[in-house]
């Protein structure tokens, strides 16, 4: 098994800077000032550079799926006799997106006691300690979320692909095309990928990086899942060549300290773990086999955020270090800061989530393209200075005549409602905000001293 790159691929700041397309100090980028809500743009940063490809841009076109994947899904499917397979993948689909966090021990103790509190005080005598347990237990079955663990067996492994493999595979490409975009010197050799399901995380490794890596880890709990990926591999049969050379399947993570990937990758797979605990010594072990990124995708839903900033945070406050790396963590994406998140403090605490448009696999139900929102965290080693800090754009872009609004998140640690003129903030930033879109950077710098703008949402038009 190969172990991380060398010191020949370590991440020096210069690297870095020319790879993050940071400019020189010598030019200096517009001004993003919060507390107005306006942005002060007084010099050129694009040079000759066209607007529509001004440094911040990150959008990915339409994904679509290598023709040998979709071929050797499409010939599985057809192999298999599941009966309503349409019925059964809408049903999954919706399960999967609208399923929440196990109910950690300490919560449920909170609400029986905050239940049993509330039965005493309404009891017109005094009730039986029987029969006040039973009526607690009952209230908590009533309003607790029955979290249950996903067996992987054949069936659901093939319902799963189905399912799930077309919008994982856009997602997670979306996740390597910033590494990419942003640091293009970057040729990793080596991915482990835990939770890897049905490989769509080999496959878009392989496409985006598959001239450098020469060695792909799947770690999966599922003996089934482990053979329909290589089934997948092979072109839906169980012999024959495999499509990307150097993959290994295994279902327990390598044990050894000393074994460390270029990439690690945890593709929703975090919220399939029964506790919090289980959680962060999953995500510890990670974080210690990681070399140079560490990338964490969920569901964009509120849930999968929240899992998502306990894991960011885990991190960046973890104070043992890798005996082979001694670098720190900083956030490479998508925030640009390692403060915390402003969207969970927020009044109304919203998901900081991205949205793919793909081609899904042709299936007889599913011919249109669509979009895959999904939440990220992508984890770097080494120190935040070495990273551009421009804010992230959170939400679509209003266009509106003559203006434009971006909700940012700013290195500051604040959101910031900018609406952006030509009259006012320069004709060179008003076209790049026109043209930008949800989850670009902004390339503007943004003093931190200021305080957060109050700029309220426009009305929708």
């Amino acid at each position: 098994m190969a172990t991380a790159a060398g010191a020949g691929c370590l991440l020096t700041l210069r690297g870095w800077r020319r790879g993050l397309g940071v400019a020189p100090r010598c030019r200096a980028l517009a001004a993003l000032v919060p507390g107005v809500s306006q942005v002060d743009n007084k010099s050129d940063f694009l040079g000759k550079k066209s607007h529509r490809r001004h440094p911040g841009i990150l959008q990915l076109s339409r994904v679509r799926l290598p023709q040998a994947l979709v071929d050797a899904a499409t010939l599985l499917l057809l192999e298999s006799s599941m009966p309503n397979m349409e019925k059964q993948v809408q049903a999954l689909t919706n399960y999967l997106w609208s399923r929440h966090l196990p109910v950690e021990t300490e919560e449920l103790q909170r609400r029986a006691v905050h239940l049993e509190k509330k039965f005493l005080e309404n009891a017109d005598s005094c009730q039986m300690e029987e029969k006040l347990h039973g009526d607690v237990l009952r209230a908590l079955r009533r309003t607790t979320y029955h979290w249950q663990e996903l067996s992987y067996n054949e069936g659901l492994s093939l319902l799963y692909m189905a399912a799930r493999l077309d919008g994982g595979f856009a997602a997670v490409s979306r996740a390597f095309h910033e590494i990419q975009a942003r640091f293009p010197e970057f040729q990793p050799q080596t991915l482990m990928d835990f939770g890897s399901g049905t490989g769509s995380v080999t496959w878009a490794a392989h496409s985006t990086w598959g001239q450098s890596l020469r060695e792909y880890m799947c770690v999966d709990s599922s003996a089934a899942m482990l053979d329909l990926a290589e089934k997948l591999l092979k072109g839906g049969s169980e012999s024959g060549l495999p499509y990307v050379p150097g993959v290994f399947f295994r279902q327990f993570l390598p044990v050894s300290p000393k074994v460390q990937f270029d990439v690690v990758v945890s593709a929703f797979s975090l919220s399939e773990l029964p506790s919090k605990a289980d959680r962060n010594d999953i995500v510890q072990t990670l974080w210690r086999k990681t070399s140079h990124f560490l990338i964490l995708v969920e569901n964009g839903t509120k849930a999968g955020h929240s899992l998502l900033m306990d894991a960011r945070d885990l991190v960046l406050n973890e104070k043992e270090k890798s005996p082979l790396d001694p670098r720190p963590g900083f956030v490479f994406a998508p925030c640009p800061h390692e403060l915390q998140c402003p969207q969970l403090s927020a009044p109304k605490p919203l998901a900081c989530s991205f949205s793919q448009a793909y081609h899904p696999i042709p299936f007889s139900w599913n011919k249109k393209p669509k979009e895959e929102k999904f939440s990220m965290v992508i984890l770097a080693r080494g120190y935040p200075e070495e990273a551009s800090r421009w804010p992230r754009i959170t939400q679509p872009v209003l266009k509106r005549p003559r203006h434009v609004h971006c909700h940012l998140c700013c290195p500051d640690g604040h959101m910031q409602h900018a609406v952006i003129t030509a009259r006012r903030h320069g004709r060179d930033l008003y076209r790049c905000a026109r043209v930008s879109s949800w989850g670009d950077l902004l390339p503007v710098t943004t003093p931190s001293e200021l305080p957060p703008s109050s700029a309220q949402d426009p009305p929708e038009s």
